[in-house]
């Protein structure tokens, strides 16, 4: 069993130190890359603008596009359902054809 391991991120320029398993600690990074960028991105210029504004608002962005890829996905999953269902319809046809 392994144990957390602190990792230190940096987010609008403020250093804030996680624990997080050895072999989630790249994911970790790139996450914390993310969400650095979504800030800056909502801050602009504004670098007087309360953090706890933008990072509410970040959320709220991240939350919104991981929402509209869950319901993307599951349009996917449908579609591919939809797809080898009739892939195996088609498959029992041509098997029952040719065992008569």
């Amino acid at each position: 069993m392994s144990a957390n391991h602190p990792v230190t991120i940096r987010i609008l320029d403020r250093e804030y130190t996680v624990g997080c398993e050895p072999d989630e600690r790249d994911s970790l990074l790139a996450a914390a890359k993310v969400l650095d960028g979504k800030m800056r991105e909502i801050r602009g210029n504004n670098r007087m603008a309360a953090l706890d504004r933008v990072a509410v608002l970040a959320a709220l962005n991240l939350a919104h596009e991981l929402q509209v890829a869950r319901v993307e996905n599951e349009g996917r999953d449908r579609e591919l359902a939809r797809t080898l269902g009739d892939l195996q319809r088609k498959l029992d046809g041509l098997f029952d054809a040719t065992s008569r």
